[in-house]
């Protein structure tokens, strides 16, 4: 078993276990609680997950995409109610960018998305911090915010304390904090900050890549939960996955699934070798297009039963539908897609779009 397999599993056993732990019990009517589990972060950190891909030498588990990808297919498949990609894959990654240390503790990062800007100015008392964010994942529940902002004509890291910040709290349809912060002239002491070269496109797109793995890691226990549901479900004497028209539902969830996950593990690829701007834009797009899709078609095969709180589905299916707009939605990434190609030009087009087949063939 490679490294980043026996990951994969380490963490799918943590997750899964603590998801059997906070089911309901049967004949319950409320659902796992998602606002928090102080618990389970204590468990991943004693296992180092949250400090997969941040390098060794500042404090990290090391590690690259392969592994933070390892870690976050997990996280998809049983979603729990901690900041695990925004610590791992985020938080972690500009930390050591910029050379700053790494606290313990959970961590998420701002912005998020497209068009927001924080501005960061160094004065005689210091920095000052000042601008909002918008649907910040983990907010409320992060010790520490780590800021991407603008300084004069480049970027910098700043860590933030969370009361530093006004917080406006808010949850996405799943039921995961995503709160507005507000730095009102916000002011942090010297070593609280540094310059870096990663802009605001760097951190869109690492985050748009998380997402798109845990999509995938979402979707693939999505079609498991289908085909058994579809498997032990009678109707009219026989199981309803022996019915044509449900066959033709699951071989089309299937086909999105391997879709989306062919175009993930591209990019992961892409970003492993330092040049996955594309392909970590097609990833993003085509698991959006596929959660849209899967979650659809697993609802209407498993009827109301998917909606109840005591079903698994709904708690992967409403990720899927949140998951598909943070860090940027279809719509925008499909038009960085399209200004790619064309900066490709006629004459280099096909080399561009093939060019993740032809690194393959080279290894």
């Amino acid at each position: 078993m490679s490294e980043t397999a026996l990951l994969e599993q380490v963490t799918a056993e943590i997750l899964r276990d603590d998801a059997a732990r906070r089911e309901p019990a049967s004949g319950a009517s409320s659902a796992p609680d998602d606002a928090w589990a102080p618990a389970l972060w204590r468990t991943l950190e004693a296992a180092g997950l949250p400090l997969v891909g941040v390098p060794e030498a500042r404090g990290g588990a090391g590690g690259g995409w392969p592994e933070i990808a390892a870690v976050l297919r997990s996280l998809g498949r049983f979603p729990a109610p901690v900041p695990l990609a925004e610590t791992a894959a985020l938080a972690g990654w500009l930390l050591a960018e910029a050379g700053l240390p790494v606290p313990s503790g959970p961590l998420t990062v701002a912005p998020t998305r497209f068009g927001e800007s924080i501005d960061l100015e160094l004065t005689t008392y210091g920095w000052r911090l000042h601008g909002q964010a918008a649907r910040v994942p983990w907010a409320s529940q992060a010790g520490m915010i780590v800021v991407l902002a603008r300084r004069g004509r480049g970027h910098a890291v700043a860590t933030v304390p969370l009361k530093a910040c006004r917080v406006e709290s808010g949850v996405n349809l799943a039921g995961e904090p995503r709160d507005t912060l507000t730095f009102r002239n916000v002011r942090l002491p010297a070593d609280a900050a540094r310059s870096v070269s990663p802009g605001w496109d760097h951190l869109l797109a690492r985050g748009a890549l998380a997402r798109s793995v845990q999509m995938v890691g979402a979707l693939e226990r999505v079609l498991e939960l289908t085909v058994e549901y579809v498997q032990a479900r009678t109707q009219f004497g026989r199981s309803l996955g022996r019915f044509q028209a449900v066959q033709h539902e699951l071989a089309r969830l299937a086909g999105e699934t391997v879709a989306a996950a062919a175009a993930v593990d591209g990019a992961v690829r892409a970003a492993s070798r330092g040049d996955g701007a594309m392909e970590m834009a097609a990833a993003k797009v085509r698991a959006g297009e596929a959660a849209s899709t899967g979650a659809r078609i697993a609802h209407q095969l498993h009827g109301a039963i998917g909606f109840t709180h005591e079903h698994q589905l709904h708690r992967l299916t409403t990720r899927l539908w949140s998951w598909r707009d943070e860090f940027g939605a279809e719509r925008e990434w499909a038009a960085r897609l399209g200004r790619f190609a064309a900066a490709a030009g006629p004459a280099s087009y096909w080399d561009w779009f093939t060019r993740d087949t032809i690194m393959r063939s080279k290894a």
